[in-house]
């Protein structure tokens, strides 16, 4: 049975989202009308099961939707799916035994917005390491102290999941998943003022001292866990999925303006013209090849299917590849869409600005290419 997309984005909901976007990117603040829709409707727990209050579906049903959110609002859809990737870790996990993330299910059918809190400034190993301090308290919990970067949601979230480094047996260092909840102990800065993808008001998070709400996982530094896999496949398949929604956006609204554009030397519109449909065949080409790869990628999460070692590499390499592609439709989008596409009342300069942000989610260009040679070729000598 087909995926019905507009069950959980009915078409006049994307029409509002579509249309609020240019003023929430020229105000540079979060779109809390967009917030608010997407709530009543249901759409932040799409990946909480039923039997805790959500829709049930899977990941790739869900990267569908990203995909169709993203035409609307890019920003929007980037930001909500830093909420889907925490809802997806939770579902991720279950699916293969493991059950630590309930209350991230509950609370999201409940009305609470996660947020992720992973990012740090110059910290190349990402889900491997943290710069964050993360201090064991009395009763169990922890207390969390350091700088998070790129924290989507920031004006709304009500609990942030972050990870921090437990050095206190020096011997047996840890890294600690866990949430926080919103206290004085979180200092949000007003720091978010970005060439694109301004709605996501992603700012620097503040910890001092912040203790945790719920402690999902104790890692021990250097060994792998689901935990880490389920964030990984969740934020690389859902980015993948926004990155593409924005290439389609980027076709439609180009294959519009050459339907009205007309040219003096002819008299016919620039959809006749041989070099614009070979520019518009270039887009099509470009984004029809990511959509298969999406759907795959995550039904094989969905599925649980054992890719052993190349399981990151794939990962990586869809996220690099969605938005590789964004980039060159929209590239193509701007030139044939000629020199209005320059001037700010455009939709594809804000699509060209947003586009731009996908270079610097993990895994970058440079992420992505050294774990597909690991997982071809090995670890280089040293």
């Amino acid at each position: 049975m087909t995926f019905d997309a507009e069950a959980f984005l009915p078409d006049d909901l994307i029409a509002r989202i579509r249309e609020r976007a240019p003023r929430i990117d020229a105000e540079n603040r979060f779109p809390d009308e967009d917030l608010a829709e997407l709530k009543a409707a249901g759409y932040l727990k799409i990946l909480v099961p039923t039997d805790r209050g959500g829709a049930g579906l899977s990941l790739e049903q869900a990267a569908v939707l990203q995909q169709r959110l993203a035409t609307a609002a890019p920003a929007t859809a980037l930001a909500i799916n830093m909420h889907l990737v925490w809802t997806g870790v939770a579902k991720i996990m279950l699916d293969r035994g493991f059950d630590e993330l309930a209350f991230v299910q509950e609370g999201a059918a409940n009305g609470e917005v996660f947020a992720f809190g992973i990012s740090e400034a110059g910290n190349d190993l990402v889900l491997g390491g943290s710069d964050t301090v993360a201090t064991p308290t009395a009763d169990g919990a922890y207390s969390f102290t350091g700088i998070k970067i790129f924290t989507s949601l920031a004006p709304v979230w009500t609990q942030l999941g972050l990870h921090g480094l437990d050095t206190t047996d020096p011997e047996n260092p840890r890294l600690v998943y866990a949430f926080i909840d919103r206290t004085n102990a979180v200092v949000t800065r007003d720091d978010w003022d970005t060439m694109g993808m301004r709605g996501t008001q992603s700012r620097t998070t503040e910890l001092h001292g912040a203790v945790s709400r719920h402690v999902a996982r104790v890692v021990p530094l250097g060994q792998p866990d689901p935990i880490m896999f389920g964030i990984f496949a969740a934020f690389e398949i859902l980015l993948a999925s926004v990155y593409t929604g924005i290439a389609r956006r980027a076709i439609d609204v180009a294959v519009e303006t050459v339907g009205k554009r007309r040219s003096k030397k002819s008299g016919k519109t620039y959809a006749n013209d041989a070099d614009i449909r070979w520019r518009i065949a270039e887009m099509g080409l470009a984004y029809d090849a990511l959509l298969p790869q999406i759907a795959m990628i995550a039904r094989d999460v969905d599925e649980q299917v054992d890719h052993g070692g190349l399981w990151f590499a794939k990962l990586s390499g869809v996220k690099h590849r969605a938005v590789v592609m964004a980039k060159q439709v929209v590239d193509e989008a701007m030139l044939t869409g000629g020199g209005s596409s320059y001037f700010s009342r455009s939709e594809l300069q804000r699509l060209y600005r947003d586009v731009l942000a996908g270079m610097f989610h993990p895994s970058d260009p440079e992420s992505a290419h050294a774990t597909m040679a690991t997982a071809w070729l090995g670890a280089p000598e040293e």
